[in-house]
């Protein structure tokens, strides 16, 4: 599905939720209702008519557009190049990391030691690689998925592994919004597999509520990260203590004590 139809597939369901009929909708712009069913039939719609259309139904342009931008299929992950390319230079995965919570470049440059300049030049490298398509006014759009990931165990998630997690889990989750839980259990396969069903799911809801929150100004909007993880594992100073299993017993003909002859 290309780009316009996305945009017009969004518009129509921004209508229906309004209420309005392509009739009332026609009335309100000028124009015949059998020209506006042709519009939106042939999807010829430029960006002039669609914030016509969208103002006439008190419908915000920009979620029509951020609507039509959410369902374009994107990749889900990034390549084991790509993910080298953003360890090997900090910055640019902290940029990289500011994108995907959808900073623009004023933000970044308010919050880290970058120049304008330097966040340019890393924007532009992202560009390349695949993560974001860069537009006029160093704007950008993501060229990932909602339910983008870091590939298991690549370059990124051991970057994080080695520089990371201790410092995240310095911390004492004990601030509004914020938990900390380690749950054992024992489980057999077809529940561990159930389970982590279940952390993806709730990786698409956090995805939903990061796109939502999205309209609410910045200073209403704080940093939070899940880390999560499952796996089969114990701590390793338990496992030195569990007990040695017992020797199996040694096959009969090998008992010491005389042998037929």
């Amino acid at each position: 599905m290309s780009s316009p139809e996305l945009v017009l597939r969004v518009l129509r369901t921004e209508l229906r939720a309004v209420g309005m009929t392509y009739k009332v909708l026609a009335a309100r712009i000028g124009m015949s209702e059998s020209s506006v069913k042709r519009m939106f039939g042939q999807h010829d719609m430029s960006l002039s008519r669609l914030a016509l259309i969208c103002k006439a139904a008190g419908i915000a342009m920009e979620d029509v557009l951020r609507g039509a931008a959410d369902i374009t299929p994107h990749a889900d992950t990034l390549t084991l190049v790509q993910e080298k390319s953003l360890v090997a230079q900090p910055r640019l995965l902290l940029v990289a990391i500011c994108c995907l919570g959808h900073w623009n470049l004023e933000q970044v440059v308010e919050t880290y030691a970058l120049t304008q300049a330097e966040c340019i030049v890393y924007l532009a490298e992202l560009d390349r690689l695949g993560l974001i398509e860069l537009k006029p006014l160093n704007r950008y759009s993501l060229r990932v998925s909602n339910a983008f990931h870091w590939l298991a165990d690549g370059p990124v998630q051991q970057y994080f592994r080695e520089h990371v997690v201790a410092d995240y889990f310095s911390g004492h989750f004990d601030g509004a919004g914020e938990t900390l839980m380690c749950i054992p259990a024992r489980l057999s396969l077809p529940s561990a597999q159930e389970m982590v069903q279940k952390i993806r799911q709730l990786a698409e809801e956090l995805a939903r509520l990061h796109q939502s929150d999205r309209r609410l100004a910045a200073d209403e909007r704080d940093g939070f990260t899940l880390l999560l993880g499952f796996r089969s594992w114990e701590f390793a100073a338990f496992t030195a203590l569990r007990r040695s299993a017992p020797a199996a017993a040694a096959p009969a003909s090998h008992q010491a004590g005389p042998r037929n002859r």
